[in-house]
């Protein structure tokens, strides 16, 4: 049995067809106070990319840097290219997502892996690098 996605008791069509003010409404209260706020300009431009690509009329991939943009309803299915300082990272909306900042998908510190010491790096490794010249 496939359990239906819920958000706070919100099936995905009924978040779909909200309007912003009343999806802000179930949100918690940072992101609440965001949405209510106002959109920026920048913001505005991001979501009518968004309302593009999902009539099928923005044809390039979405690219942004807002990484403090909030996932909303409308975005699930597209695959969005977030910003993490460096490249582009794309990240495909899904259900989960609703209600996350888009920076939460795409990290900004890779991981750090050293390889093998090298010559110098400790007493024994010089020593060995003596012996074999």
């Amino acid at each position: 049995m496939i359990q239906e996605f819920l958000f706070r008791g919100k099936t995905l069509e009924e978040l779909q067809k909200m309007d912003v003010k009343e999806f802000a409404k179930l949100l918690t209260a940072r992101q609440r106070r965001t949405m209510l706020h106002g959109l920026l300009e920048k913001n505005k431009a991001f979501v009518q990319k968004i309302k593009k690509a999902k009539l099928g009329q923005y044809k390039k991939p979405i690219k942004t840097h807002l990484r403090d943009f909030i996932v909303l309803p409308e975005m699930i299915g597209l695959t969005i290219h977030i910003y993490n300082g460096k490249s582009f990272i794309p990240v495909i909306i899904k259900e989960e997502m609703i209600g996350h900042y888009l920076g939460e998908f795409t990290l900004t510190r890779s991981k750090i892996e050293h390889s093998a010491p090298g010559i110098g790096a400790t007493k024994s490794s010089t020593a060995i690098a003596t012996k074999a010249k």
